[in-house]
């Protein structure tokens, strides 16, 4: 089984005016710290909300020009047995780069391989019928 997990990090930038400017700094870094060998995660800002009324907030806050800015890191993980496994081994390899960057598992997904080759046989059928 194939899994999607999407890893939630906190990560601290420093010298900010505002917060585009952290979150394009938090992106740059992060993707310095897991490149090259982690590649291949997607590295978005992340959502928060007030927890008290629901309201959107901005991914970063901004204090004193320092600021803590939310990302949401996704990796595919390959042939593993649950999900549990999945997000252990996701956050174990995304961890192990970003150094005191906490991190929280959101959400794991799994890939359905099946689906996707049906609906591509399918298309191909149905293509091949209509000519």
């Amino acid at each position: 089984m194939d899994c999607r997990v999407v890893v939630e990090a906190a990560v601290p930038v420093y010298d900010v005016q505002s917060a585009d400017e952290a979150v394009r700094i938090a992106i740059s870094k992060t993707g310095e710290m897991l490149n090259p060998d982690l590649n291949y995660v997607e590295i978005e800002m992340g959502e928060r909300a007030c927890p008290h009324c629901g309201e959107d907030l901005e991914p970063a806050f901004v204090a004193a020009d320092e600021s803590l800015v939310a990302l949401e890191l996704t990796m595919t993980v390959f042939n593993v047995e649950r999900e549990e496994h999945a997000s252990r081994i996701a956050r174990k390899e995304i961890g192990q780069r970003l150094e005191n960057i906490p991190l929280e598992v959101l959400a794991v997904d799994v890939v359905d391989e099946d689906a996707e080759e049906q609906e591509e046989t399918g298309d191909a059928s149905g293509d091949a019928e209509a000519s």
